[in-house]
């Protein structure tokens, strides 16, 4: 591990002691947001998987019952029968924090279970499997933005996590070894110089105790 580029004095080696305990405890915050980050991810990928299932299903059972109703009846019946909408759905995108971390949260507003709302058409000219098809998208919409919020949680969470651990990586791998390595190069330094000023001190004491009396100690 490279040594900092430094002076080896010792208000340096008193910084770089500071420093040290910032970094070891950023070093120990990180990892804990890193693991409940982890948690709470892994949690959410189980809920978004179970509701990617419920989702395909049901959209499975709707295009069914939309093939169905194309058999039954002509092309052109069925474009003009869904052609206009009796809802109107808006769709408001709310925030949530997670550990930091600002994800989003939809609602639907306007929707709404009532047949006389689900079907902008008569009943004379279409079929019971055009309604089952309306009836099943209007059932799986709420769970179909859900599905979306929980998958851009996820993206979200995982972009976290990843600059999450580089951090403690750099920390862990870099920053904290190069700081003991500069502590501990400091430290031999300054008592490689006490060394060589107490030898320079005992010479000098033992030149003037020779000039002085003619003998040394």
């Amino acid at each position: 591990m490279a040594i900092m580029k430094v002076n080896p004095t010792r208000m340096e080696l008193s910084n770089l002691k500071k420093k040290l305990v910032t970094a070891r405890r950023g070093h120990k915050l990180l990892k804990d947001k890193r693991d409940e980050l982890m948690r709470q991810f892994l949690v959410l990928i189980k809920e978004t998987k179970e509701l990617r299932l419920k989702v395909e299903t049901a959209l499975k059972k709707a295009n069914s019952a939309m093939n169905l109703a194309r058999i039954v009846m002509d092309d052109e019946a069925v474009e003009t029968s869904l052609l206009m909408s009796c809802q109107k759905l808006s769709v408001e995108i709310k925030e949530k924090n997670i550990m930091s971390v600002i994800v989003p949260e939809f609602e639907v507003n306007g929707a709404s279970a009532q047949k006389e709302e689900i079907f902008s058409y008569g009943y004379a000219f279409s079929s019971g499997e055009l309604d089952e098809a309306v009836k099943a998208l209007n059932n799986v919409l709420p769970d179909m933005l859900l599905l979306a919020e929980k998958e851009k949680q996820c993206q979200l969470l995982s972009s976290e996590i990843e600059k999450t651990r580089r951090r403690v990586n750099a920390l862990e791998n870099v920053l904290i070894p190069q700081y003991e390595e500069t502590i501990k190069y400091i430290t031999m330094k300054l008592e490689e110089n006490e060394r060589s000023a107490t030898t320079r001190l005992m010479k000098m004491k033992d030149l003037m105790l020779n000039n002085a009396h003619g003998y040394t100690v």
